[in-house]
């Protein structure tokens, strides 16, 4: 009983770490360990229990860390061409 309750666990965890990291995209202190941490989280409670909880907190946490990249090369460009410009 208290097996299922920590993988249930992992997987509540891994979809809040998710959504914290998506909320906090710019942000990249916060968004990258919370979405790391989703991401592995999610892995580890898909793999032992198939959960769904833990498949969605997977994709958001993906979906958090690329959020973050997207908007920190998007600045590092943005920056680059105003500067030659």
């Amino acid at each position: 009983m208290e097996e299922n309750r920590k993988k249930s666990a992992a997987g509540v965890s891994s979809l809040v770490l998710g959504i914290i990291s998506v909320l906090s995209g710019l942000f990249y202190y916060i968004s990258l360990p919370s979405g790391i941490l989703a991401i592995v989280l999610g892995a580890v409670s898909t793999k032992k229990t198939g959960s769904k909880l833990g498949k969605s907190g997977l994709i958001v946490g993906i979906i958090g860390v690329s959020i973050c990249f997207f908007l920190y090369i998007s600045m590092v460009i943005i920056l680059w061409l105003a500067q030659n410009y």
